[in-house]
């Protein structure tokens, strides 16, 4: 058996596309009418999610439960809060740094999920590398093994020195 993807419910699928494809640039893979997924998650709509559940009173879909989060990683941080900003999003935090060095911020989708967006784990070694923190500093802080930060420290050295 294979995990495929988490689904969320949603109230209003006009509204949850666009919080998903405009603020957040996901893509849609195919357009089920009340199921679209995405990939790596699918978004249904409760009314008829709730139908393939059955009975709603021993079967409630409830929102902002706060018992999981969808995860995205990026590069472009700052420039995604501002949109979400603008956009009117509720916050849980804005971007600030998690115990083990990466940056994320947590908010609601339209449907009062948590969303979470974090740097990438490359982007939070090469961070402490540009502050001068040392191999064995940066796997304790970042709980990063030493071949993935050497790794990352050589790709990146690579890419400065070919343009890239």
């Amino acid at each position: 058996m294979k995990f495929d993807a988490p689904l969320i419910v949603v109230d209003d699928m006009a509204r949850s596309r666009h919080f998903y494809e405009q603020l957040l640039g996901q893509k849609v893979k195919f357009d089920f009418g009340p199921n679209v997924p995405f990939e790596g998650f699918s978004i249904h709509l409760k009314s008829h999610f709730q139908s393939l559940l059955g009975d709603a009173a021993q079967y409630p879909v409830a929102p902002k439960a706060h018992w999981g989060e969808l995860y995205f990683e990026t590069d472009e941080l700052e420039p995604i809060q501002q949109r979400l900003n603008e956009a009117g999003v509720e916050f849980i935090h804005p971007i600030r740094e998690q115990p083990w060095g990466q940056r994320v911020m947590r908010f609601y989708d339209p449907d009062g999920h948590i969303v979470e967006i974090g740097e990438t784990m490359e982007a939070v070694v090469w961070r402490f590398h540009e502050q001068s923190l040392g191999i064995d500093t940066i796997s304790e802080k970042s709980s990063m093994p030493r071949e993935f930060i050497e790794n990352v420290i050589k790709e990146h050295a690579s890419d400065q020195t070919s343009g890239g």
